[in-house]
């Protein structure tokens, strides 16, 4: 089921309906399209509570078990090329890598509450499997430099 969308013109213009319309989504939520801006998602505290709490849960959860059981590594190694098609292109050790890296990120960036660090793993973990599908870039970023560039000038703070 899609999310409910308004303008934020709309949002201004007539506000009550628009809540209205959120509290009656099955998804508790709407997104704001804007002109030129970054699109907005108008929900409840409660509902982002709620999802806060399954999330961390869900998270907390999956961590513990992969700390705790060998099993469940390897179901889950064996499972994340359907999650992650991409880690086809990495190594086995690479694999397993990105899965303890994947875990323990997991584990801190719920601590602090903020998904950035995870998506940031994910991301860098991507990127290194799209160099190594591509041999002719692989072979390059892995290629030895016989130039010394020198000093890298330490970086200006305004």
């Amino acid at each position: 089921m899609g999310v409910d969308e308004v303008t934020f013109s709309e949002l201004q213009l007539q506000g009550k309906a628009t809540v209205e319309r959120l509290h009656k989504s099955a998804a508790q939520s709407v997104l704001v399209r804007r002109r030129g801006a970054e699109d907005l998602v108008l929900t409840t505290a409660a509902r982002v509570e709620l999802e806060r709490t399954a999330a961390s849960a869900t998270t907390r959860m999956f961590v513990a078990v992969m700390q705790r059981d060998a099993r469940a590594r390897e179901l889950v190694a064996d499972v994340l090329p359907e999650v992650f098609p991409w880690v086809a292109f990495l190594s086995q050790q690479e694999i397993q890598e990105f899965l303890r890296e994947l875990v323990e990120t997991l584990r801190a960036a719920e601590s602090i509450d903020n998904p950035a660090p995870v998506v940031q793993v994910i991301d860098a973990w991507r990127h290194t499997a799209e160099v190594l599908a591509d041999p002719e870039l692989a072979a390059i970023l892995a290629a030895d430099t016989a130039d010394d560039h020198g000093v890298v000038p330490a970086p200006r703070i305004s």
